[in-house]
């Protein structure tokens, strides 16, 4: 299953802090339908991300009804982005 959207990327300030696009709605209720096939531990959901030329392995979040798609520093610092702007995202979920 893949998806295309375009999100801002915010801060979590936690005990953790860390950077989150929130998957749009329409998205997330399509996800919603297969996660309980391919969720782990908490309903973490395993993909692969495409932010530009950068891709990586990680694990969308639920809260509140949508999916978090956590942006590693790494993948910030070689995309040029930050807080407040708006990325285009191409996401596969593992299975």
């Amino acid at each position: 299953m893949e998806f295309r959207f375009s999100g801002e990327i915010w801060h979590w300030r936690g005990p953790s802090p860390f950077y989150f696009v929130t998957m749009p709605e329409e998205q997330c209720r399509e996800l919603h339908e297969v996660s309980a096939a391919v969720s782990y531990g908490w309903g973490c959901v395993p993909c692969t991300v495409t932010l530009g030329d950068t891709t990586w392995q990680t694990s969308m979040f639920p809260k509140d009804g949508r999916y978090l798609v956590p942006l590693k520093a790494k993948v910030r610092r070689a995309e040029d982005v930050d807080e407040g702007m708006t990325v285009d995202l191409r996401l596969a979920v593992s299975s």
